[in-house]
């Protein structure tokens, strides 16, 4: 496939996300885990004992949103929510927490495949341009 320079950057990005999606998709069926849920469950295992309004900060979501997701891992087993005063207190159970390590391992080859073109120094200006702009996003 060829790509012309001169297109708007948002057919690429979408590409790179929604072959990332597939990748994980097929990769975690076997444990019933869609690439929605994915993010939500590798910041709990890195956050283990988060509060749900803090969650919803970190990955810049709605607490409607968050708490949606939040449902699905618990009906899954992979979350416990605990109430805490105001708050929901969200902890990974021992299955969640082997399910988010394939997830970032699966992410780890990923990042592999995207290397596989690209020398050292380009990827990570790539990355840092990436962050770069996420950084002026927020």
């Amino acid at each position: 496939m060829e790509f012309k320079k001169e297109m708007p950057t948002n057919p690429f990005i979408s590409l790179i996300y929604r072959k990332h999606a597939k990748y994980l998709n097929n990769k975690m069926e076997s444990v019933n885990l869609t690439f929605g849920l994915f993010p939500f469950l590798i910041e709990i295992y890195n956050n283990d004992g988060i509060s749900q309004e803090d969650l919803a900060k970190l990955l810049y979501l709605n607490e409607s949103t968050v708490t949606r997701n939040l449902e699905k891992l618990e009906k899954r087993g992979f979350i416990i929510r605990t109430p805490q005063k105001r708050k929901k207190i969200i902890t990974i159970t021992d299955e969640g927490k082997k399910v988010a390590k394939m997830v970032m391992d699966y992410d780890e080859k990923w990042d592999e495949i995207i290397k596989k073109d690209l020398s050292e120094e380009e990827y990570n200006i790539f990355k840092k341009t990436l962050i770069k702009i996420c950084e002026g996003l927020v």
